[in-house]
């Protein structure tokens, strides 16, 4: 099966709670447990489609994922803001890139973002650091998953800009604001240009980010956008046994919308306003046009604090819908931040699926995953260990070693 946008892999320093680097990696590690539930892609590499962060209120967990938006904000939000695009400002809210705060080190250094992503045709290496609103360093090196061929396609040092491979012909203006990355100016500018369109895409569509800020503006555009979406919908609700039969949309004054749902109680059709159904309901309406777009479009859902939006039990469903490579038939990823242990278990999750956050010396937020997690003594967890009770136990509180996902020094010039 192949996937049409994975995040492979996302590193953060200096950001918030998050002093020294974190690397939070979505690729299947060689473990034997539910083989059946990975992505490959089709260069054969295996991909995770669900990961869950686990921590105590205040440890950072979801810094980890707001640094992740904030990325993707700072690329989009100028490409956005020339396009004058009001529907979408909502997912545009600015996150400032705020350093570690409990050091002169952390006030004097940039913060540094890095990601991996592919795409159907590529996998891009992604690297920008900021200080003080101000580009310090910024790079992307791509590899073609047909021919496995590596190359640089930028390098930006300071005022220092370097434009290589398919990007060597594009010119930059002069007057390029220090503040404005290259990836966005290449976006406002080149969008005529496969690789530039392919990199924004992927920031654009290929991954999303649950924002209850509008929730009813993305319900009309997730079922506007396909009648597939609309139906998978409709069928999550009917799986829920939530009486609903059916939902429509109608569209009011002054580009708002009313949603309507229709129940069948005992052979008796009834349709109420959204607003009169129950909380648990309504959150449902605000969640389920996401995941649906997810696994329709092959895209990766961010969801920070998933289950305090659903019950436990839809928790586990939604979890497997991701899992179940015949409906997943797409890539699709879901990437989310829990409290809720009844679902970390090894029925669920795979090992390299359940990742940790907790702050250690000085306030600095570690992030680890179980499957990376050694033991005292040196040992691994076992894939039939009771992973909630060892968790409340406090078992899982090392610091293990994190891996890179590709060795990028060999790419080509």
């Amino acid at each position: 099966m192949e996937g049409r946008a994975m995040l492979c892999q996302f590193s953060v320093k200096n950001y918030k709670s998050i002093r020294d680097e974190i690397t939070f990696d979505m690729q299947a590690a060689a473990i034997s447990e539910h083989t059946d539930r990975v992505i490959k892609d089709s260069d054969e590499q295996l991909f995770l489609p669900v990961s869950a962060i686990y921590g105590p209120n205040g440890g950072g967990k979801s810094n980890v994922l707001e640094a992740l938006q904030a990325l993707g904000t700072m690329v989009l939000r100028p490409v956005h803001a020339t396009k004058q695009n009001r529907a979408a400002d909502y997912k545009f809210n600015r996150y400032p890139v705020k350093p570690f705060v409990f050091s002169e080190e952390g006030k004097n250094n940039p913060t540094e973002f890095e990601i991996f992503f592919r795409t159907k045709i590529a996998e891009y290496r992604y690297v920008l650091r900021i200080k003080e609103d101000i580009v310090v360093y910024e790079s992307l090196d791509r590899v073609k998953l047909e021919t496995g061929r590596k190359s640089a396609l930028f390098l930006r040092k300071g005022e220092e800009i370097s434009l290589r491979g398919v990007f060597a012909r594009l010119k930059i203006s002069d007057g390029l604001s220090q503040s404005l990355p290259l990836l966005s100016y290449l976006g406002i500018t080149y969008m005529n240009n496969d690789v530039v369109k392919d990199v924004i895409d992927w920031f654009e569509y290929g991954i999303d980010f649950l924002n209850y800020g509008n929730p009813l503006e993305e319900l009309r555009t997730a079922i506007a956008s396909s009648d597939e979406i609309k139906k998978l919908v409709l069928d999550m609700i009917r799986e829920m046994d939530l009486d609903i039969e059916d939902f429509r949309v109608e569209e009011r004054e002054n580009n708002q919308i009313e949603v309507f749902t229709q129940h069948n109680v005992d052979g008796y059709k009834a349709e109420l306003t959204l607003s009169e159904e129950s909380s648990g309901t309504k959150k449902l309406f605000g969640l389920l046009p996401f995941i649906a777009k997810s696994l329709v479009c092959g895209s990766t859902l961010v969801i920070d604090e998933l289950d305090a939006k659903i019950h436990p039990v839809l928790l586990r469903y939604v979890i497997m819908l991701f899992n179940n490579m015949e409906i997943n038939r797409h890539g699709a990823q879901l990437v989310f931040t829990s409290h809720d242990l009844s679902t970390m278990n090894s029925e669920v999750f795979r090992r390299d699926e359940i990742w940790f956050v907790a702050k250690g010396n000085n306030q600095n937020s570690k992030l680890y995953s179980l499957v990376e997690f050694k033991t005292g003594n040196g040992e691994v967890v076992r894939k039939d260990a009771k992973y909630d009770k060892q968790y409340l136990e406090g078992k899982y509180g090392a610091d293990p070693y994190l891996r890179k996902i590709i060795d990028w020094s060999a790419r080509n010039a």
